[in-house]
């Protein structure tokens, strides 16, 4: 007989089964139902970094100011038709105008038609930096009576200039903008 015990006691009867497949689906899902879902931490995640990188972008732009061409640009702009007016003078000039820089003597040098029956040219030579707007520099033009001028580029930046002169013979008004590109000093 207590063998008879043992073997029903071994043996678990449907009905016990049944309760362990209860208790052992409701643990699975009280364990399901007690994990969080990864949405709502992605989109919180997703939007926390989309913020950072504004607001670093932002800060980055604050720091790094942009330059404009000019400080009265709008002005400028108003006065472009008469720039107008004077590149169309020197077209007509164009092969006797010229600006040329030199490697050897680290020198630009400004040629600028003098016609003798007129009176001598007056104006202005612009050595624009179109990276650096704090470099741009402004020299009278004083020419030759050859119509030339040299201006010392060894204490310039290397890089790309815009070399701009605007002058003025008997009242009729001329302008010449060319590139130069001064190279590195060689050591």
């Amino acid at each position: 007989m207590q063998e008879a015990n043992r073997s029903t006691k071994s043996k678990p009867s449907l009905s016990d089964r049944a309760d362990e497949i209860d208790r052992a689906s409701h643990l699975f899902t009280s364990m399901k139902s007690s994990r969080m879902s990864l949405w709502p931490i992605s989109i919180i995640g997703f939007f926390t970094v989309a913020v950072i990188g504004c607001v670093s972008f932002v800060t980055f732009c604050s720091r790094h100011p942009a330059d404009l061409i000019s400080a009265n640009y709008y002005e400028d702009e108003v006065k472009y038709q008469g720039q107008i007016d004077r590149l169309q003078h020197t077209q007509a000039r164009a092969s006797a105008a010229s600006v040329q820089y030199d490697k050897q003597t680290r020198s630009i040098t400004v040629s600028v038609p003098v016609e003798p029956a007129l009176a001598s040219p007056s104006g202005q030579i612009q050595l624009y930096r179109p990276s650096e707007l704090n470099q741009d520099r402004t020299i009278k033009l004083e020419l030759t009576a050859q119509g030339v001028q040299t201006i010392n580029a060894a204490n310039l930046l290397p890089g790309l200039w815009k070399v701009r002169v605007s002058w003025t013979v008997a009242e009729r008004q001329f302008f010449m903008d060319q590139k130069v590109v001064i190279p590195s000093a060689v050591l």
